[in-house]
């Protein structure tokens, strides 16, 4: 017997592999598959041409998924309680699917009005978790018992489905249509279920045997790390696939050394490294879920007013346009900004070196540069990146303070220079040796190799000694406050990790350690 129509909301989760909310409609009849572009999240400053070019990459590759067995995808613009209405209208759908989003502050926005318009209406809104995120988390404990149970848990799998004939479809929508500039990212990665599993398959088969190694390099790391990010970001694959594939991996290698076959030793710290960095993925989530008030405030509001008056100023706002050009005088900086703003991807110690290096050696407030480096990572992921940038900046409470030497990383990721000269062409004559600090060089050097410091190339925008220890004794009077520590107690209480706390440390006596800054 024929069940009620059923719709199936896709969001950030364009995909058919594990996708549940698909296949508990497909049970109770036919099925509707919508994905909406709303003018409101796609217009917002986070979302820019390149997104938009991988997202619709990754909508074609859904829908073509979803023909193979039976569906296909209803593309509709507008706002989703407004789209809900016309199809409610149309099909009169007996109930909605989709997967739990721990997103921006519009994606809250928007499904608390989704529930109220459902509520309305008396149409069943049946949400599902899709990773390691647990909506209306009492507490921290056993997280990461959680997180584990639910990776081991079955994939989801759709045998088929049957489709609603003759919905209207909008189509995709190009950037055009969206009112949106070409893409200045080319060469950014392409979008969809089928490209998602090409990379994990490449990186767990043959990239990532030196990934526990390479992955602090801005270029070995390009190819050592997974590059997964963006497909997590967009929901082409799904947490619980890539950690199922992770340990098929794993234990495969374990066979093919016991019956003394040649095995690469790497292989295993990288695997471990990956995945704990794929918990550590789901760990910062679950702080904007928790919390969604972090993606615009200071974990710690001790540290309100601290950097914003001076950010808002001329010198300030000097500083920030200096930083989103490349051009502050600090090579590893320059050209990991100018690296991400093509290609949309860096690996996660250069975007922390950034992220500190705006917060202290700039003195700029995290969120406008949070904003402005999130609208050119291809993977922003709201949850992870105000954290990190948040953690970086010194305003979580609960971590290390670690302001990152440029030089130093130049000299320890890019000892050959390759990096820089790369994105940096007016630095490709400048000799190794003065690569990390050109402003060293003696003026014959400058003129022999065509890069003249102030000319060719900007003087560091402010000194390295002096703008670290201005921005340690402000950070370190902030953290000595008792009200601080009230509070960082309180931060770590709700957000911090446990896996490695202390068995006698309760929830009752947990008191954070507010450690010194750390030079990286």
């Amino acid at each position: 017997m024929k069940g009620p129509t059923q719709l199936v909301w896709f969001k950030r989760d364009l995909r058919v592999e594990d996708h549940r909310p698909l296949v508990e409609a497909a049970k109770r009849g036919p099925v509707a598959c919508l994905y909406v572009y709303e003018p409101e999240l796609h217009g917002s400053a986070e979302f820019t041409s390149a997104h938009l070019v991988f997202l619709n990459e990754s909508l074609r590759s859904l829908d073509h998924l979803l023909r193979e067995i039976g569906g296909n995808l209803v593309l509709r613009w507008g706002a989703v309680t407004e789209v809900l209405q016309t199809l409610w209208r149309e099909i009169s759908f007996a109930e909605l699917w989709s997967h739990e989003e721990t997103g921006s502050g519009l994606t809250y926005r928007r499904d608390r009005e989704v529930g109220e318009w459902c509520c309305e209406r008396g149409i069943p809104w049946n949400e599902f978790r899709q990773d390691g995120v647990v909506r209306r988390l009492r507490s921290r404990n056993g997280w990461s018992k959680n997180w584990e149970e639910f990776m081991r848990g079955p994939a989801s799998s759709v045998p088929g489905i049957r489709g609603v004939e003759g919905l209207r479809s909008e189509g995709i929508l190009g950037l055009e249509e969206l009112g949106l500039p070409p893409s200045d990212k080319p060469d950014a990665q392409k979008g969809g279920e089928e490209a998602a599993r090409r990379t994990i398959h490449s990186f767990l088969t043959e990239r990532g045997v030196n990934y526990r190694a390479a992955m602090s390099s801005p270029l070995e790391g390009w190819t050592a790390c997974s590059r997964i990010s963006p497909y997590l970001s967009f929901g082409c694959i799904s947490m619980r696939t890539v950690v199922a594939k992770l340990g098929e991996r794993r234990l495969a290698l374990r066979a093919a050394r016991e019956v003394g076959a040649a095995v690469d030793r790497r292989w295993f710290g990288s695997l471990q490294s990956f995945g704990s960095r794929l918990r550590w993925h789901c760990h910062f989530m679950q702080k904007l879920e928790d919390e969604p008030r972090i993606e615009f405030g200071n974990f710690v509001r001790t540290y309100d007013g601290l950097r914003e008056e001076f950010t808002d100023g001329p010198e300030g706002r000097r500083r920030f346009d200096a930083w989103k050009e490349g051009l502050t005088g600090y090579p590893m900086v320059d050209a990991c900004i100018r690296c991400v703003k093509a290609t949309g991807w860096l690996n996660f110690r250069m975007r922390a070196m950034l992220a500190s290096f705006s917060a202290y050696h700039l003195w700029l407030h995290w969120r406008e540069p949070a904003v402005w480096l999130g609208s050119h990572f291809l993977d922003f992921e709201a949850g992870i990146h105000f954290s990190q940038f948040q953690m970086q900046s010194g305003t979580s409470g609960i971590n290390t303070l670690r302001i990152y030497s440029p030089a130093k990383q130049a000299l320890e990721q890019d000892p050959d220079g390759v990096f820089i000269r790369y994105w940096l062409p007016e630095l490709r004559e400048v000799p190794v040796s003065w690569l990390s600090r050109p402003e060293q060089m003696p003026s014959e050097i400058q003129s022999r190799c065509g890069c003249v410091i102030g000319k060719n190339y900007p003087a560091p925008i402010v000194e390295h000694t002096a703008a670290v220890k201005e921005a340690r004794d402000k950070i370190s009077a902030v953290r000595r406050q008792t009200e601080t520590r009230v509070e960082a107690k309180a931060v770590f209480v709700r957000h911090g990790s446990r896996k490695r706390a202390p068995a006698r440390r309760s929830a009752k006596n947990l008191q954070p350690t507010l450690p010194g800054l750390e030079l990286g």
